[in-house]
């Protein structure tokens, strides 16, 4: 069988927002991805019982998505993002006879152009793009702090695979933090079967249970914490690349942007990640972008209840 070029996935919920964002990402992929518009897109979901709507799916199935369902023992869906690696590695497996490259794209994305960066050369194994915000993430000009040091510890990481990396808004130099909503990885390496493995492993530690008490933040983003840690022991730092600051735009952190690379409009991305823009009533006056993509975005939202 002859692989396909790229699978797109992603995780989502029976919910109604998270519906509505696959939604939005598969119609956005279908009209704006040019060359790729026609390629795989797999949902992948826990199986909690609860269904989704018929009108989602029948939508979904107009737009050629597949719904995957996973099996996740609900420990990991009562942690924040836990069910996040464990997706990621199992859509990693379903793609690696089939797919060159699978992106691995946060539900919450849209896509306005081309994806072209997607298609990673043969030198590279790995797309990312660095986190919005420093938060619990290094600072490249201070020395690791105790979290970081633990990381790169039970991650096994060498010290010539930390590079510099620029945060997407708040422009802060730090060592690599990865966003783990937008990964563009080569299945049958297993980057993501060892994420979730290191991850399953790692994620109720005591000495995290007691950094979880200190700062919530550190529950949060844990997944990417360790993300970023097997990354960086699996491959040196030539064999990642950091996508241009066009994709994975936080939508929701614009009035935030300080790092001087802002859009004046949505239209200049490729690809923008949002944190439920359209449940502001006045959102066709908040966001910045022309009239011809308001109107596509708001022609592709559910009627309101």
């Amino acid at each position: 069988m002859k692989k396909r070029k790229l699978i797109f996935a992603s995780l989502i919920y029976p919910g109604k927002d998270f519906q509505t964002d696959g939604l939005l990402l598969a119609e956005s992929v279908r009209a704006f991805a040019g060359s790729l518009s026609q390629a795989t897109i797999w949902y992948l979901f826990p199986e909690t019982g609860e269904p989704f709507t018929a009108s989602f799916k029948d939508r979904l199935q107009a737009l050629g998505v597949t719904l995957i369902p996973i099996q996740v023992d609900p420990t990991i869906l009562n942690f924040p993002l836990a069910c996040d690696p464990v997706a990621a590695a199992y859509a990693e497996l379903l793609a690696s006879d089939q797919a060159d490259l699978l992106a691995w794209l946060g539900a919450n994305t849209v896509v306005l152009q081309e994806p072209l960066d997607f298609l990673l050369p043969e030198s590279i194994n790995l797309g990312v793009r660095p986190v919005h915000h420093t938060l619990i993430g290094s600072r490249f000009d201070r020395p690791p702090d105790q979290f970081w040091e633990w990381i790169y510890k039970v991650c096994e990481v060498p010290a010539n695979h930390i590079f510099p990396m620029t945060t997407h808004v708040d422009a802060t130099v730090i060592r690599p933090y990865i966003n783990a909503g937008a990964l563009i990885a080569r299945p049958e390496l297993g980057l993501f079967a060892a994420w979730c493995e290191k991850f399953l492993a790692l994620y109720q530690a005591v000495f995290l249970q007691e950094i979880y008490e200190l700062d919530w933040r550190y529950k949060v983003f844990i997944h990417q914490a360790v993300l970023t840690g097997m990354v960086l022991a699996a491959l040196p730092p030539e064999k990642i690349r950091t996508l241009p600051d066009t994709y994975n735009y936080p939508l929701h952190l614009f009035g935030e942007d300080i790092s001087g690379r802002r859009p004046p409009r949505l239209e200049e991305l490729v690809t923008f990640r949002h944190e439920g823009f359209y449940k502001n009533v006045d959102w066709q006056q908040q966001i910045p972008a022309g009239d011809r993509l308001k109107r596509w975005l708001a022609g592709r939202l559910p009627e309101k209840d």
